[in-house]
């Protein structure tokens, strides 16, 4: 008989929405944490559904991808709610929506002046508990100040002295941005209480936050910069090797992200204690969180620094058994969804087994005319989360527009030739399947096309600016969704 050492963190058949926050409507460059959000968790208690699913919530370069974030463990200060900061007091005066990136920062400024002269001892000893407890918020200050300096330059192009963290330099900084770094590290305290807060909110009315983490981290990142041991870097401080996949569905190149590589011979010897903060830190903003791209736990795809596509790389083993090993110890259930999708090799299902971690099982990857493929639904196991489609794929209507016709007569056959129109047959398959934990993404459950996309892989314009306005949702959302959670046991 084996013994299983770890158990799911999936315990009950449940059901939720994919939406990042960003994607919330409002006057702003993006949805925040504000009202909007507080609306939005309600909307999904109508609903029946038990979780909501977001992207990663760090702050992002101008490509605006939350998959390459500036550090690992900061909030993005887009997210932060003005009218919340109105609310606590902070925040005097007038205030015009400005829907320009950024156009928060003044507004952020002049409120870190308004905690300054007028906030109570609670909210003082908050702030000064929040900084002492952020093992990652003075290199993450230091950071964005330095960036800020340098025109936005990668930290390996700063003076050697900034670069390599010469603490007479870094002393020096600190003293002559004492105030803008004052601001940033308010600007984290503000995100964390407004994060803490809707979470709460959304655990009130019975709905985990089903979080995102990229498993590379940027390599112009306050992490790479400030913890260059942990990386796979020369002395200047550039990767020789970088982070990718080879060629598979969606880039006959393969897709050449340019993350470093960890250097997992270093994280082994001491411990991971690198990735017992991270997930910590995770595990404090998320009740589950998705690891993206969990088959590089087992071998990752390395690419030369020089090549400029994925195509010349090759697969290097990586210590993920000894990882969650380690993991397991402190966490148990581990609280983890293993990203899974693309090549996947048995010794990488080993891996996920071993540790109980739920994959992921695509609808529209279903149809290829085979009844071995994973993703249909007589072929799910329990111990899985399955959507209709991801932030990657194209929405459900707007796939169904541009597959062959051979394609959608299969999918048509397979689902019993339904009644419902497109893409409501998709969504009851996901409710209808034994994976304990169904997810459709918010277009689905409005019926957007194609125009609604979230992200095209191996594009980098255009993506990650999807928004939704409450004109979209027909009264008849929330009650169809709750019948189908009532029909198939999700609640």
């Amino acid at each position: 008989m084996t013994h299983h050492i770890a158990h799911t963190p999936l315990q009950r058949r449940q059901a939720g929405i994919l939406l990042h926050p960003t994607s919330l409507p409002g006057p702003w460059f993006c949805g925040d944490l504000g009202s909007e959000a507080w609306h939005f968790v309600d909307f999904l208690a109508a609903a029946g559904q038990r979780v909501w699913q977001i992207l990663p919530l760090g702050p992002t370069h101008d490509d605006l991808s939350p998959y390459q974030s500036l550090s690992a463990h900061a909030g993005n200060p887009q997210l932060i709610s003005i009218e919340g900061l109105q609310a606590q007091g902070w925040l005097e005066g007038a205030v015009t929506p400005n829907a320009r990136y950024g156009g928060k920062a003044p507004l952020i400024e002049r409120a870190w002046q308004g905690f300054q002269a007028r906030a109570d001892d609670a909210a003082r000893a908050g702030l000064q508990r929040f900084i002492d407890e952020s093992h990652w918020l003075e290199d993450y200050a230091l950071f964005c100040v330095l960036k800020r300096v340098e025109q936005g330059r990668g930290w390996n192009e700063w003076p050697a002295p900034l670069r390599d963290h010469d603490p007479a330099a870094l002393e020096a900084v600190r003293q002559s941005h004492a105030e803008e770094l004052a601001v940033l590290r308010f600007e984290q305290f503000v995100f964390d209480q407004q994060w803490q807060a809707l979470k709460q909110h959304a655990n009130g009315k019975g709905i985990a936050i089903f979080g995102d983490m990229p498993i590379f981290v940027a390599h112009d990142s306050a992490d790479v910069w400030a913890q260059r041991q942990c990386f796979d870097l020369d002395e200047s401080g550039q990767p020789t090797v970088v982070a990718g996949v080879p060629p598979d569905y969606f880039s006959a190149t393969g897709q050449r992200w340019g993350n470093p590589h960890y250097d997992w011979e270093w994280m082994e010897t001491d411990g991971f204690s690198w990735w017992h903060q991270r997930i910590e830190g995770q595990l404090r903003l998320f009740d589950l969180v998705r690891i993206d791209h969990f088959r590089g736990f087992e071998a990752y795809w390395e690419i030369p620094a020089h090549e400029d596509t994925a195509i010349n790389g090759r697969w290097v083993k990586a210590p993920g058994d000894a990882l969650f090993a380690t993991l397991l110890e402190r966490f148990d259930p581990l609280p983890v969804v293993a990203e899974d999708l693309g090549t996947i090799t048995p010794e990488v299902t080993a891996l996920r087994r071993k540790y109980a971690l739920p994959g992921m099982r695509i609808l529209h990857f279903a149809f290829d005319g085979s009844p071995e493929n994973p993703y249909l639904s007589h072929n799910h196991s329990e111990n899985s989360v399955v959507y209709t489609g991801t932030h990657d794929n194209d929405t459900t209507l707007g796939w169904c527009n541009t597959i062959p016709e051979s394609v959608r007569q299969l999918m048509m056959e397979y689902l019993g030739q339904p009644g419902e129109a497109m893409p409501w047959p998709l969504i009851r398959a996901a409710y209808a399947s034994v994976a304990r934990l169904a997810i459709v993404p918010l277009q689905d459950v409005l019926e957007l096309d194609g125009e609604h996309r979230m992200n095209t892989p191996g594009t980098t314009t255009g993506n990650w600016q999807w928004r939704f306005s409450w004109d979209m949702v027909a009264a008849d959302r929330a009650p169809r969704l709750r019948r189908l959670v009532e029909l198939y046991r999700r609640g």
